[in-house]
């Protein structure tokens, strides 16, 4: 039986409207919660970068951490600082603690993987840095020891989210959410905020 080219053009068109609308969906999601950042948190945004750039300027070390596509965000973030962001300057202290697979498996095998960011700060970090966490939920048990351990270290703890903020909120320093119960929209607006903060971190270090 030969296929029915109208039935066959139907199916077509509804695949290619059925693929428009989630386009257009995510596009208009994304575009509602930067319009609720934008609305909400440059304030917040203004004293991480103040306090971030105060941490380097003083010979402080900036560590990032996260899970998922938040490990990516820290590797990503890390590397604007390290190497260059806008213009050629000299390079600044920041380190994902989520690359060394040699010391994560260890930490993982040997302790657990709850302590896989903690036992790497008890190692590089000292007073005066600057740990920032990064998780979606807000409830990552690795990232809560990560502050945890921090705070005891005198390492200023900056917490970025999204949801309703999870247990991480509270037990952060500085604590910014993400308007959205949405993954995806919640990592989009963290790599919109982590490059705004390098800009900051540039112009306030007069390096841009």
């Amino acid at each position: 039986m030969s296929p029915d080219p109208l039935t066959d053009s139907a199916s077509k068109n509804n695949q290619f409207m059925t693929t428009d609308d989630a386009i257009h969906r995510n596009i208009a999601e994304h575009i509602q919660t930067i319009e609720l950042v934008r609305g909400s948190l440059i304030g917040a945004t203004q004293r991480i970068g103040h306090l971030v750039s105060q941490s380097l300027s003083s010979g402080g070390t900036l560590f990032w951490c996260g899970n998922g596509g938040s490990a990516a965000d820290s590797q990503h973030l890390a590397a604007e600082l390290v190497g260059r962001f806008k213009k050629n300057r000299r390079p600044l202290r920041s380190v994902a603690l989520t690359t060394d697979t040699s010391v994560l498996t260890c930490v993982a095998n040997d302790y657990s993987y709850e302590d896989i960011f903690a036992r790497q700060l008890e190692a590089l970090g000292r007073s005066g840095d600057v740990l920032l966490a990064i998780s979606t939920s807000g409830n990552s048990e690795n990232v809560i020891r990560a502050i945890k351990t921090a705070k005891s270290m005198g390492i200023t703890t900056i917490a970025w989210l999204g949801k309703d903020g999870g247990s991480c909120k509270d037990l952060a320093d500085h604590a910014l959410v993400i308007p959205s119960d949405s993954t995806a929209r919640i990592q989009e607006a963290h790599i919109l905020i982590g490059h705004i903060l390098c800009e900051l971190v540039e112009q306030e270090l007069g390096l841009a």
